[in-house]
């Protein structure tokens, strides 16, 4: 009994499909699960794999694999992905695979799926979006569609599981139907593809029926094929939608329709930074009152120390960017199922394929400014790799809602109560930021062997969907899924960067021995306070050690250990400087004090200020262009799938931050400013 268990393999019925055919939908229908399938080009390739729903009765792995348009791979990851079609490393070959087509798009979808029943699998295909094509009074003959194929059609329509009874039963019969098939792998040339689109030209005229006249030899499928819809750059056909194509008059236009995008994209990062503020706020708030239950119940001491700063801190590093996330993944979910993000990527491309990005490129970067965790989250709609990492890649410096705080701080120590001045400056800051990252954009495009260690060619096809109604279910259903999958998988990165930080913080241990108060000749241990215990921490030892870094900066250890405190954050760099200055007032008055304190600050054993319009302006160039936060280093890991870009991000930026910070303070202070 047990051995039938182990040494009978357990079948395999995988999903196939063009991304957003309904193919994650009738997933997640017939698994009852609730995954979103990463369908995005990257280093690691992802699966949803599930058993069926007990009461389809149907012993077998169900995979939603990432979305393919053809088995001719276009990139090494589309490669990886239509390799693990025919063998998958962990689940083998699949005894079946249901291909999803989008009636509406039915040229272009039906390639795949030919190229697959071609191939030899197993195949039953289903067609989708039914009514987007009946609403144009067209429909599909699936049992002439069946008899030409050679195998299965059935019409399914997941968002209502019409059908799902008739699909069950298919499944059975074929994958109980015999041994499994030997699948060739079929090296298709250009030729190869213009005979299979003839034929399904021919295929088309056959299975298309017009729903307001059932003659097969009807002139009106004439008609329609003539009035094909290029979609892209590529081969995409679809029956013309009346509305949509007035809409895109508009949308589309030569001049209102870059204005309309500038608006849609405008709202959207306003929604981001200031629609996601008062929940950050709140758990900022939350956080800080769990800390202070802590330490209340604790006491004070280095685990209650542990527990609040270390643990609960750094959760809450990581759930503060969490709104943001939701926000903006919400959004683009909502213009995406309508049909517009096509449309604007599309508007975008040209300009930015000077510099080797593309038109999906403008949303992650928009996001930028926000935060750059969701921003690299929002790169995976980015097919071509290449593009995709390059965008990563620029993104850090997008300056991020994190900086403001410290850009108030430096720009109201310059220019204290010139509020008008400080806007035009950090508006000059922002701008510049979009200068310098478009500019290494195009350097790295230049020489990619060099800095993405691989060349890939770069192929823009965008499929122009109809217009609908966005399903709020679905786009709740990704906004959570993309919101877990953040919190799985930078939280514990962030966490152990921020544990980390809290020891090099406060140890050695936080006592120190008083020699002017000893009692039969010992010494009686005084607690340190908190600026004193950072002061000998080992943090302030690399500091220290930093100071000879530091120096040519116009700068000591103390910045240097703010600076080191700005991995975890980089808002922290402001009440880092507050505790190393010993300023205790809270709120505006916070504020006020340190920056007096900053204005009489001297560096140790000179006697020259620390803080000058020189060391200033350095840092905010410095804060522009270095990449310190742990966040971003980790989101953009998981996204590249190793460490060799957030490696490459911080030698390039923090050396040429350290750089660039170099020149401007000693390039004023040569002119006399300082």
């Amino acid at each position: 009994m047990n051995s039938d268990t182990v040494t009978e393999r357990k079948k395999l019925i995988t999903l196939v499909g063009p991304p957003n055919s309904g193919k994650t939908t009738l997933f997640n229908l017939l698994s009852g699960k609730k995954h979103k399938t990463v369908n995005y080009p990257g280093a690691t390739i992802e699966y949803s794999v599930s058993g069926f729903l007990e009461q389809y009765g149907i012993s077998a792995y169900l995979m939603d694999s990432p979305g393919i348009v053809s088995l001719i791979p276009v990139s090494p990851d589309e490669k990886v992905t239509i390799d693990s079609l025919y063998t998958h490393p962990d689940y083998g070959k699949p005894d079946l695979v249901i291909v999803t087509v989008d009636t509406s798009q039915f040229s272009r979808h039906l390639l795949l799926a030919k190229q697959i029943i071609d191939s030899g699998f197993n195949t039953v295909v289903v067609l989708t979006m039914n009514d987007l094509l009946e609403e144009k009074n067209f429909t599909i003959d699936e049992n002439e569609l069946s008899r030409s194929l050679g195998c299965n059609v059935i019409k399914f329509d997941p968002r209502k599981s019409d059908g799902i009874d008739t699909l069950i039963n298919i499944l059975k019969q074929d994958l109980n139907a015999g041994q499994l098939k030997i699948q060739k792998r079929n090296d298709h040339t250009e030729e190869d593809v213009l005979c299979i689109y003839r034929e399904i030209e021919e295929l088309e005229k056959k299975v298309l029926r017009d729903l307001n006249n059932s003659s097969n030899n009807n002139p009106h499928i004439a008609k329609a094929n003539r009035e094909l819809v290029i979609a892209g750059r590529g081969a995409g056909i679809k029956i013309p939608d009346s509305l949509t194509l007035k809409i895109d008059s508009v949308l589309l236009h030569k001049f209102w329709g870059i204005f309309i995008f500038i608006l849609i994209m405008a709202l959207m990062f306003a929604s981001i930074f200031w629609v996601a503020s008062p929940a950050m706020d709140l758990i900022d708030t939350g956080i800080h009152n769990f800390e202070n239950f802590v330490n209340e119940g604790l006491g004070d001491n280095w685990f209650s120390d542990l527990l609040s700063q270390g643990i609960i801190g750094g959760l809450g590093v990581v759930l503060v960017f969490l709104p943001q996330i939701v926000i903006l993944f919400f959004v683009l979910g909502i213009l995406e199922d309508s049909g517009y993000l096509a449309r604007g990527a599309m508007i975008i491309d040209k300009p930015l394929s000077l510099l080797g990005l593309n038109g999906r490129s403008f949303v992650p970067m928009l996001s930028g400014f926000a935060c750059a965790i969701p921003a690299i989250m929002a790169a995976r709609t980015i097919q071509n790799k290449r593009e995709r990492i390059l965008t990563i890649f620029i993104i850090p410096l997008m300056s991020c809602s994190a900086r403001l705080p410290v850009y108030g701080l430096l720009l109201a120590f310059l220019f204290p109560g010139k509020y008008f001045l400080s806007g035009l400056i950090l508006a000059l800051i922002y701008v510049v930021g979009v200068i310098i990252s478009l500019i290494v954009a195009g350097i790295i495009n230049r020489y990619k062997r060099t800095f993405l260690n691989f060349e890939d060619n770069s192929s823009f096809i965008m499929e122009l969907p109809v217009y609908r109604v966005p399903k709020v279910s679905n786009v709740l259903k990704n906004t959570y899924s993309n919101a877990v999958q953040y919190l799985q998988k930078a939280g514990p990165t962030i966490v152990i960067f921020s544990l980390i930080l809290w020891l090099l913080t406060n140890f050695p241990a936080d006592v120190k021995t008083n020699p002017d108060d000893v009692s039969n000749g010992d010494s009686v241990a005084v607690q340190l306070s908190e600026s004193e215990r950072i002061s000998n921490s080992y943090a302030a030892d690399i500091g220290k050690v930093m100071e000879p870094v530091m120096r040519p900066l116009g700068l000591d250890w103390r910045v240097g250990v703010s600076l080191i405190a700005t991995f975890a954050a980089r808002e922290v760099f402001v009440s880092s400087l507050a505790l190393m200055f010993k300023v205790t007032e809270s709120d505006e008055n916070m504020s006020r004090s340190l920056i007096n304190e900053m204005k009489n600050a001297k560096i140790n054993g000179t006697g020259q200020n620390l803080f000058t319009t020189a060391t200033a302006a350095g840092l905010i160039v410095f804060f522009m262009l270095a990449l310190q936060c742990i966040s971003t280093i980790a989101i953009t890991k998981k996204e590249t799938g190793g460490w060799r870009i957030p490696v490459l991000q911080i030698i390039v930026y923090t050396g040429s931050a350290y750089l660039l910070t170099f020149l401007t303070v000693n390039g004023l202070r040569f002119f006399g400013i300082n």
